[in-house]
């Protein structure tokens, strides 16, 4: 499965938040795009006179709180995104066994979390299976083993009705590839979650580590 296979099957921002330059995120699982399209309006002033938050990711134009997540890691440990309130949280949607995509993702946020520092311990970050099937915990074991992300990142996993209730919540779309079903379609966004729950920002597929060493810190004070 090539990343010109991989289709844009990204429904997600209408439910969730408006986004602006939603159209640079349109790439979607596989992308395409130099970034994310975020604001770089470095200290412009808001209103009452005082700076604009500015991130390097698209911006949710107002934030909205981050729809229902609760499922078990890959450790058989509960997760529930409401009790990580005070946080910055990067939440995605991934498989073990995707041959391009999914290992950018994370090799990039691993990226992120080298540039961010000490910083990176206020740092959550979520990946939800979208291969109920597939992600076993020995495969997600060894998929976090493999990325140099064990300890860096919850892998949430469940049944396949567990997770389309997720996948639902978050307008996230997974289905099995026609040509071979060993691969799954699947929306590729990274939504990024301030410290007061709301989904703050959003992440292409193809996004920069240093929009995200950049923006949690931002995240992190909201």
């Amino acid at each position: 499965m090539t990343r010109r296979r991989v289709k844009s099957l990204l429904s997600v921002a209408t439910a969730l938040v408006a986004v602006c330059a939603i159209a640079l995120l349109a790439a979607g699982c596989g992308g395409g795009g130099e970034g994310s399209g975020g604001s770089t309006q470095g200290g412009s002033e808001g209103q009452g006179g005082s700076k604009k938050v500015s991130y390097r990711g698209a911006e949710a134009t107002p934030p909205k709180a981050a729809p229902e997540l609760k499922l078990d890691n890959s450790f058989g440990e509960p997760v529930d995104l409401s009790a990580l309130k005070g946080k910055a949280v990067l939440v995605t949607f991934i498989y073990t066994h995707c041959p391009d995509v999914c290992p950018l993702i994370v090799s990039h946020l691993k990226t992120a979390q080298a540039e961010l520092g000490a910083k990176a311990d206020d740092l959550e970050i979520l990946a939800v299976s979208t291969d109920p099937k597939g992600d076993t915990p020995t495969s997600v074991k060894l998929f976090l083993a493999e990325h140099g992300m064990v300890g860096k990142m919850q892998y949430l996993v469940g049944s396949r009705s567990e997770l389309e209730k997720v996948w639902s919540h978050w307008n996230v779309v997974s289905k099995p590839e026609k040509a071979n079903p060993d691969f799954v379609e699947h929306s590729a966004l990274i939504y990024g979650i301030a410290a007061d729950g709301k989904v703050t920002t959003l992440y292409s597929s193809s996004f920069k580590p240093s929009e995200v060493s950049h923006d949690v810190p931002l995240l992190e004070q909201q």
